[in-house]
């Protein structure tokens, strides 16, 4: 089983740091502070987003089609993932009637729900 670095500490959700790195093959072992790569601060549902809006191209409407979702939730988890990014486009609002509906079509998990609620 694969298993990803979390980008996120499942306890606080603040942001990890790697400080080993192990190679199989001769053992060495490098000890620090590294950093993680942008992408390793989405989370799962971020990172299934961008896989599809890859492989159609930025194509919203194929987005929509593939993903079962309406133009503005396509453009609200694009902004969601730039602003995980890290890139300044001002914190997207949260339409609560529009996590509610995601939480009841199963769209995101409760505690997701809580958190984009709370924000």
């Amino acid at each position: 089983m694969k298993h990803e670095v979390p980008g996120s500490c499942p306890i606080c959700n603040s942001e990890t740091k790697i400080t080993e790195i192990y190679c199989r093959n001769c053992e060495t072992v490098i000890r620090g502070q590294f950093e993680l790569c942008k992408f390793c601060r989405l989370n799962d549902e971020q990172k299934y987003f961008i896989e599809v809006f890859i492989k159609n191209r930025g194509n919203i409407k194929e987005i929509e089609k593939e993903l079962g979702i309406s133009y503005p939730t396509v453009r609200n988890k694009l902004d969601e993932v730039i602003y995980t990014l890290g890139y300044k486009l001002g914190k997207p609002v949260v339409d609560q009637k529009e996590v509610l509906e995601k939480l009841s079509k199963g769209e995101i998990s409760k505690d997701e729900a809580l958190k984009l609620l709370n924000e």
